[in-house]
């Protein structure tokens, strides 16, 4: 018990000089004592300033890697739309194309080209005719010309107010004018049904004696202005065979139908500029 007090005597004496000897040590002692005690403070008082940085970087990393993902984000939509417009513009490329293809046929005056899509074809009756997405309301007719790029379609054998019906070029009702290209001598041209889903055939009568024809040597069939309704030159096929009718006058022979006819997406009805006008 003496000890403990004996010693917080001691400690209150030695408190008690080390004050006197601030408050009376000579001015160098008191600056060197102030000095070290700055200098011990120093980084305690620092603290604050730290964490305020520390909580600043943090708050702008984090804003930077949400920068950084959204960033991303905008990235990739930026690069899907690339890529659909990419498709957009390859897709009407090819539209293009295929207009161009359809269009693609001996100057004419007289008519006026209505594109339209093939809408609906039959299996069961895949060569005789198909239905497009075109009527009278687009000025089409009963009786007008069908084409493409790769020759004569058909006919329209119906027309309602937003769609029309076509009869193929390779259908056995179907039958016109036409006449070997580079001539002008008429020629009966019919058509003659399917061959196979991918090819149909027509055939031609009252062919002039002096024509021949082969598969590998066959004569281009155009149609004649005599058609009425199609214009002079359209490809309807080849003729690859020719034999001398019973009458001994005239030949008839086989037509070799184009194979694009199998795989229709779009066509051409022509309609007469006459018509057009009144419309």
């Amino acid at each position: 018990m003496r000890l403990r007090k004996f010693t917080e005597v001691r400690n209150l004496a030695i408190f008690a000089c080390a004050v006197l000897a601030c408050l009376f040590a000579p001015t160098a002692v008191r600056n060197s004592a102030e000095r070290a005690f700055e200098e011990f403070r120093a980084p305690i008082d620092a603290i604050p300033s730290q964490l305020s940085d520390l909580e600043k970087f943090w708050s702008l990393s984090s804003r930077s890697k949400r920068e950084l993902i959204e960033a991303g984000r905008d990235l990739a939509r930026l690069n899907s739309a690339y890529e659909l417009k990419l498709l957009e513009n390859e897709s009407l490329r090819n539209r293009v194309s295929r207009l161009e293809n359809i269009l693609n046929l001996p100057s004419q005056e007289k008519f006026k080209a209505e594109v339209a899509r093939v809408c609906r074809r039959d299996i069961s009756a895949w060569w005789q005719h198909i239905t497009i997405r075109k009527g009278k309301r687009h000025g089409i007719r009963e009786g007008y010309a069908v084409v493409y790029g790769g020759g004569v379609v058909g006919r329209v054998v119906k027309a309602d107010a937003y769609t029309s019906v076509v009869e193929l070029v390779g259908s056995r009702k179907f039958r016109m004018a036409a006449h070997v290209a580079g001539e002008d001598r008429p020629i009966i041209y019919q058509g003659a049904g399917a061959v196979s889903m991918q090819s149909a055939q027509g055939e031609v009568f009252d062919a002039p004696a002096d024509l021949s024809a082969s598969a590998s040597s066959p004569l281009k069939l155009v149609t004649s202005s005599l058609a009425g309704s199609f214009p002079e030159g359209v490809l309807i096929g080849e003729i690859v065979s020719l034999e001398t009718e019973p009458d001994g006058i005239f030949k008839s022979g086989k037509v070799r139908l184009p194979r694009g006819l199998a795989s229709l997406r779009e066509v051409a009805v022509l309609i007469p500029v006459s018509d057009a006008r009144l419309d």
